[in-house]
Order: C-alpha cells, then structure tokens, then sequence
C-alpha cells in the first residue's frame, strides 16, 4: 500500500492528475486480466491522454465562442437535399484550412448555415486548429468603433489569430462605410493567411447594397472568392418543420391570378442574384 501511495503521489507531482484518480481501478483490472507491465503502463497513460485530450477539446470549444454545439453528422441531409453532402465531407477533410481557403454558406433563414459552419468548426477544433464565432454585425461594430478610435490595427489581431473565423449572418443588417473598410482590412489582412467560414442570406451581387459600397464589395469578394469553396442552400426551414408537421404554420393557398403573377416574376428573375 506504500507503494502504491508513493506512485500515485508521483504521479500527481508529475501533473497526472487524471492516471492518479484512476490508478488503483487499472491495477485491478491489470490484476484479472493478468496484463503485462507494458500493457498496463500504457492503459494507465492512455487515460491520462485521453483527459487531457477532453480538457483541451472543452476549452478550445469554449474559446471559440460558438452558439452551440451540432455536428456534421447531426445535418439532415435528407431534409435539405440542396446541400451536396460529398461536397460537406470533402470541406471535412479540412483541406481548406491547409490552402487558406475560405467557405461560403449562403441561403435564406433556417435552412441550416450556421450548424454546417459550426460543424466544420468543431472539426477544426478537433484537428488542432484554433477556431473563432463571431456575428457579422457584432464584428463589424467592433472594428468599426476600433478604426474610429485609431487601434483598428491592435484590434485586427483578434480576429487574425484563429485558423479559422467563423463570420455568422453577413447581410441581416446594413452596414456603413466605415465598417465595410474595417471589413475589408480583415479579408485583406486574412487573405491566403487564414480561413473564414462566412454564412449569408444575401446574394453576391446584393454585397455592395449592404455594405453600402460597391467598390468595396467587390474589392472584399474578389479575395474571399480566389480561394473558396461555395455552398448555395435552397430549401425549406427547419425552425418550422415541426410546425409545419403539426399544421402550425402554412402558406396560404395562392389565388389562380396572383400565382400566374408570381410565375412570371420568378421567370424574369431566373439567374438574378448571384454571379
């Protein structure tokens, strides 16, 4: 029982916190299953790895900021069969992360933007990538008020340090010049440096409207655009499938005239809205 004493004490003066809590349950198990001293030193090291791997996955999660925590494999494909799924699994390889590519996830609310950005994410994390979340319009006010307060460039570092930033509803609101500015020094500085996984509910060619700036826009989009990867969702809500399931919530049926009408504004605006 010295022995033992002395070992865990070891080991806890070594900071093998979780192979000290878990000693005496291995040396049994070691015991009943007759295992080779190698065999048991590696179990017993193996729990403090993996505790240790839990630790830094939590606090990396916690860092990042994410609204939540979903999964790629918690995407229902099958409820939005706009997403091409082999084009999700190749983005979770993470290869873009190596190229300094970014992701571009655009589509109208609730069709699942923001869980495929945080799954990419949590899978960033994972491979030992720093990650960060931030909403556009938090992001934007942020170093909209840094650049009037002259520090934009200390504030920049923020948002340059993650491998991967994560920009979250760009274009729910509308944003003044001076953002849009502090907005393009970021993709500037970021540029072929880091990747941004950006979610939108506003085409390309709207950009310059919500940024208030078309030479702007178009100066931010050419480098997000060099190197990405372009995810363009179309389908239905999930926050209102199950009221939908439910009959909580439906369309109203359109009358023969204003369907005709409706017909024709989708003919005349095929194409119009992205390039």
């Amino acid at each position: 029982m010295i022995a033992l004493e002395q070992a865990r004490a070891h080991l806890e003066q070594l900071g093998l916190a979780e192979a000290a809590a878990v000693l005496d349950g291995r040396l049994e198990a070691a015991a009943r299953q007759e295992l080779a001293y190698a065999d048991f030193l590696a179990d017993l090291l193996g729990a403090e790895a993996a505790a240790r791997r839990e630790r830094y996955l939590r606090t990396r999660t916690r860092l990042a900021h994410l609204p939540f925590r979903r999964t790629l494999e918690q995407f229902d494909f099958g409820f939005q069969p706009s997403v091409d799924e082999r084009q999700v699994r190749e983005l979770a390889a993470l290869s873009f992360i190596g190229e300094a590519a970014n992701v571009l996830l655009l589509g109208p609310p609730g069709v699942g933007k923001t869980h495929l950005a945080v799954g990419l994410a949590l899978r960033a994390i994972e491979a030992g990538h720093g990650a960060y979340f931030v909403r556009a319009q938090d992001l934007l006010e942020d170093l909209r008020r840094a650049q009037a307060e002259y520090r934009l460039d200390r504030r920049l570092r923020v948002y340059l340090a993650p491998k991967v930033l994560l920009v979250d509803e760009f274009g729910v609101w509308p944003y003044d010049r001076q953002a849009a500015t502090a907005l393009f020094a970021l993709v500037s500085a970021r540029y072929e440096r880091g990747s941004i996984i950006l979610t939108s509910n506003k085409g390309f060619a709207e950009w310059g409207e919500v940024l208030g700036d078309t030479v702007i826009a178009t100066a931010i989009l050419d480098r997000l655009l060099h190197h990405s990867h372009v995810l363009n969702i179309r389908g239905d809500s999930y926050r209102l499938r199950e009221k939908k399931r439910a009959g909580l919530f439906s369309s109203p049926p359109l009358q023969p005239e204003r369907r005709e009408g409706r017909d024709q504004m989708a003919n005349a605006n095929e194409g119009v809205g992205q390039f």
